[in-house]
């Protein structure tokens, strides 16, 4: 139990130190993992019933060749790769807004350390110190965590791409176009 007051009081004073800023690259990035943890479960859990369900559909299809069934096909295999895709548009864009929030909290820190600076001069360290964490470190955690999610923004890119190659694959046709 001591470890873990430990633990609370550091955070506490990790936050406190970061300024406001900090809080809100928090939120962005609870928000960041939530999403990728979702992709996880999608493509572990949801997406192998989705692909039978829609190879199921194509394959009980008596007609693979007519110009309209090259286009069932091809709104069966857009209707998978939007499910592929979704959410990794926000993905991306929350890594390129981590970045951004903490360059904010760069900005704001050293507000404070002109605050002081108008203040009380240079003659106080500790009061321009405050103000220097308050700039240095939402930087860092923005950089951190956009690093993070940047390399599950591509992984989930590349595979639904993939995903969607396979299942075109898959999905034979018939020869050329019939008019039937």
């Amino acid at each position: 139990m001591h470890e873990f007051n430990a633990l609370l009081i550091a955070f506490r004073d990790f936050f406190s130190a970061g300024g406001d800023v900090l809080w809100l690259i928090l939120a962005v990035t609870v928000l960041l993992w939530v999403l990728i943890i979702e992709r996880f479960l999608f493509f572990a859990r949801r997406y192998p019933q989705d692909l039978a369900r829609t190879l199921e559909h194509w394959n009980a299809r008596s007609d693979k060749s007519s110009w309209y069934a090259h286009r069932v096909r091809e709104a069966l295999i857009s209707e998978l790769e939007i499910r592929l895709n979704r959410y990794v548009p926000v993905i991306k864009t929350l890594v390129a807004v981590l970045p951004l929030l903490g360059l904010l909290g760069t900005i704001t820190g050293m507000i404070q350390v002109f605050d002081v600076l108008a203040v009380m001069g240079t003659g106080n360290p500790r009061a321009m110190a405050n103000g220097v964490s308050a700039a240095t470190i939402p930087t860092m955690a923005g950089m951190v965590t956009a690093l993070s999610g940047l390399y599950f923004g591509v992984y989930f890119e590349r595979r639904a791409k993939g995903e969607t190659r396979l299942l075109a694959d898959r999905m034979a046709i018939s020869g050329g176009y019939s008019h039937a």
